[in-house]
């Protein structure tokens, strides 16, 4: 099934240069480009986009999360070299994460050069975070659908106002490289996909008005999300329910537009993978919650967030434990992450309701501070969210290889138990370095309340 008033070609600019290959698409004529950023990858002109930061009734508030942003997304292999021209000064340009090691030539004050050795997700900030670049370099594109292919919902390029588009049973939903869906997508059934390299987009609704109560809903098994970039959620943004076996790889999330824009939210589901991902958010980058389901498994459960780069504008990068009645909330596992800016604490658990959260390993993160007091806190608890009145409990936490780097701050490290029964056992503290400091415990930084048992520090 075809839809959309433009032809569906799509017009590619691909160039081969000593074993390089870019592909670009252009951008929807009635689209509004960034006034701020021009960008060429191995000469080919990459359309740059914007995103919205605090929109009514939420701008002229005391925060500053640096104002409207750009993004540029192309597709690549081989070794790529990229131009940003921009009208603001680009001398003072930082590359996050500063762990891919991408080096740039500033030619002159308006223009810099850099390299890609392969594809990437890259914020580029001239001044911290006032009106960044993020720069996606996509892998190429693996036998993309066509139109004419069977179930299979295609969107050419082009602007398209879609309100609630359901997708369903063995159907794959293709945004092709310049289509902006205007909308939001509810899967349900089995075998679903989403791909391409186009624009799902809630920038045209306000706070908590979108078509449907999440931009992406899914209470499905078996799917696939890959490729798309997401911008302007105008309530939670990838939001699997209930869901089995779900993997969202090479996802960009462009939000901070409004509040409750969390970034992906597993709820009372599992197998659910999230890999080489970009998640910029006002609220939470991912949270993960036990709902109000009556099914025979409501567990939130095998859950990996991995290869990704997380920014947080106002709340946490990981909730775990809020609004969650679930028996269970176990074997989580986040790892090879950078997370490039964050405001509240990043890793915030905080199981209630007789909740079990449990055997949960955060390894391999790099975390740019900015002066924070708060970095981790384990205590079960009771809060306005719950209808049971009761804590959770905590059990088998590790961190390992976690970074801490950038200005001196506090990056407090909290354990607290609710009671006896309530408590928190078993957490783990291997290689965490904060501003070069080993974590040991005598380490100021770490604060243990009561009914805290089995607490290990390793270097």
């Amino acid at each position: 099934m075809s839809r959309g008033s433009l032809p569906l070609l799509v017009v590619f600019a691909a160039v081969m240069t000593a074993g390089a290959k870019v592909v670009t698409y252009p951008a929807p004529p009635e689209e509004l480009l960034s006034a701020e950023y021009e960008v060429w990858a191995d000469g080919q002109r990459v359309d740059v986009y914007t995103a919205r930061v605090l929109d009514a009734p939420f701008a002229g508030k005391d925060w500053d999360f640096g104002g409207n942003y750009s993004f540029a997304n192309f597709d690549m292999s081989g070794r790529v070299i990229v131009r940003i021209t921009s009208k603001r000064s680009l001398r003072n340009t930082i590359i996050r994460p500063e762990s891919a090691g991408v080096r740039h030539e500033t030619v002159d004050d308006h223009t810099l050069v850099l390299t890609l050795d392969r594809p990437r997700k890259l914020s580029l900030e001239p001044d911290g975070k006032r009106g960044p670049l993020l720069l996606f370099a996509n892998p190429l594109e693996d036998a993309p659908p066509t139109s004419a292919a069977p179930d299979t919902i295609y969107f050419g390029p082009g602007i398209h106002k879609v309100g609630r588009l359901d997708v369903t049973n063995g159907q794959t939903l293709y945004l092709a490289s310049g289509a902006v869906v205007k909308g939001a997508v509810v899967v349900r059934g089995n075998d679903v996909r989403i791909l391409g390299r186009g624009i799902l987009d809630g920038s045209d609704y306000e706070w908590r008005k979108g078509p449907y109560h999440v931009m992406l809903g899914i209470e499905a098994t078996n799917v696939l999300i890959e490729g798309i970039t997401i911008r302007g959620s105008s309530h939670w943004t990838i939001v699997p329910r209930h869901s089995r076996s779900v993997t969202i790889r090479n996802v960009k999330l462009c939000n901070s537009r409004v509040q409750n824009d969390d970034g992906i939210n597993p709820c009372n589901s599992q197998d659910v993978l999230i890999t080489d991902c970009f998640i910029r958010s006002d609220d939470d980058c991912v949270a993960l919650k036990g709902l109000d389901f009556k099914e025979a498994n409501n567990n939130v459960e095998n859950i990996t967030v991995e290869n990704s780069i997380l920014w947080c504008d106002r709340a946490r990068i990981f909730l775990l434990g809020h609004e969650s009645r679930a028996p269970f909330m176990r074997n989580v596992i986040l790892r090879n992450l950078d997370i490039i800016h964050f405001t509240m604490t990043p890793f915030l658990f905080e199981p209630g309701e007789d909740m079990r959260l449990e055997n949960i390993t955060i390894e391999d993160v790099r975390i740019h501070g900015e002066g924070q007091r708060e970095l981790i806190q384990l205590k079960p608890v009771v809060n306005q969210y719950m209808r049971n009145k009761v804590p959770g409990f905590i059990r088998n936490v590790k961190f390992r290889n976690v970074e801490v780097s950038g200005q001196a701050g506090e990056y407090r490290v909290r354990l607290e138990g609710a009671d006896a029964e309530h408590n928190v056992q078993g957490v783990g503290f291997e290689n965490v370095r904060i501003l070069g400091e080993q974590l040991s415990p005598d380490s100021t930084r770490v604060s243990t309340g009561q009914h805290v048992q089995d607490v290990r520090f390793a270097p």
